[in-house]
């Protein structure tokens, strides 16, 4: 994510032994970008092609992820990018642009999918009230209305006001956790209530759908702590050392590409194309 900043520290403040070190953490990326885009491209194509030829619940039930995976795709076409731009200089800002893609389209998808998951469960007569694939393409719509406004924000603040844009990232962060909680604690406070006078069965029924849903959630939330702590770390650090290390940010590079594998994995679990007994 931060693959477009890195080479703007002052050279008077790199020694000789931290220019090496960055450069063997600059290798380390490339290899960690390429390896997102061999095996991320295809992952996040073939849940495309599930959830349009139906493999799944329907294009409906599933339009939240099939937007996440578009989303995903544009950060494997973001790490293509980073490496062909060691040999082409000219594909920097398409680069610079991708990153608002990045750093809004996975955590807002998400938001979208707990949002969901919270109002089914704890607010059934409401979500039942709108067509399922009418409010998903609005909500869809909207996103990406903001996701595009957050490209075109990266695009111009992070070369000259860098500041502002980790500062930007980490406000945004917080608000796409504290969404994620708030379903999280909102699910598992309806897992312990139950209704007057259903049947036993029905309410293991219920029961096994609101643990589902809160397990669900348990993951995203989990997932997008792991995918932008390490970052948002980084961005304080590079904030009041008022300097860019790569060093900084591997770490946080290898938990992003690595989180943008959990979801896939469960859908294809869920659709019976991938076996694991550990998986929901």
């Amino acid at each position: 994510m931060h693959n477009s900043t890195v080479n703007f520290t002052t050279p008077e403040s790199s020694t000789n032994s931290t220019t090496q070190s960055i450069g063997l953490v600059e290798i380390l990326e490339f290899c960690v970008y390429s390896i997102c885009f061999l095996f991320g491209l295809p992952t996040h194509s073939y849940v495309i092609w599930l959830i349009i030829t139906g493999a799944g619940s329907g294009v409906a039930s599933e339009f939240f992820i099939l937007n996440l995976s578009v989303s995903e795709i544009g950060y494997c076409v973001n790490c293509l990018t980073f490496v062909l731009s060691a040999w082409f200089s000219f594909i920097v800002e398409f680069k610079l642009f991708l990153v608002g893609l990045i750093t809004t389209g996975r955590p807002l998808f998400q938001c979208l999918m707990c949002a969901e998951r919270y109002l089914a469960v704890v607010h059934p007569v409401t979500f039942l009230k709108y067509k399922p694939l009418r409010y998903r393409v609005i909500c869809s719509a909207a996103a990406w209305i903001i996701i595009l406004g957050s490209c075109l924000c990266n695009l111009y603040t992070i070369v000259p006001h860098y500041n502002v844009h980790m500062w930007f990232l980490s406000v945004q962060f917080l608000l796409f956790l504290f969404i994620q909680l708030f379903c999280l604690v909102a699910v598992l406070r309806a897992l312990k209530q139950s209704g007057p006078g259903e049947r036993r069965r029905e309410r293991e029924e219920e029961n096994h759908m609101k643990r589902r849903a809160f397990y669900l959630i348990l993951i995203t939330t989990v997932t997008m702590v792991i995918t932008y702590a390490p970052y948002s770390i980084a961005g304080v650090f590079s904030i009041f050392r008022e300097r860019l290390t790569a060093a900084y940010w591997f770490p946080g590079l290898v938990c992003y590409v690595l989180s943008g594998f959990v979801q896939p994995v469960f859908y294809l679990h869920r659709t019976g194309k991938l076996s694991c007994p550990c998986l929901l």
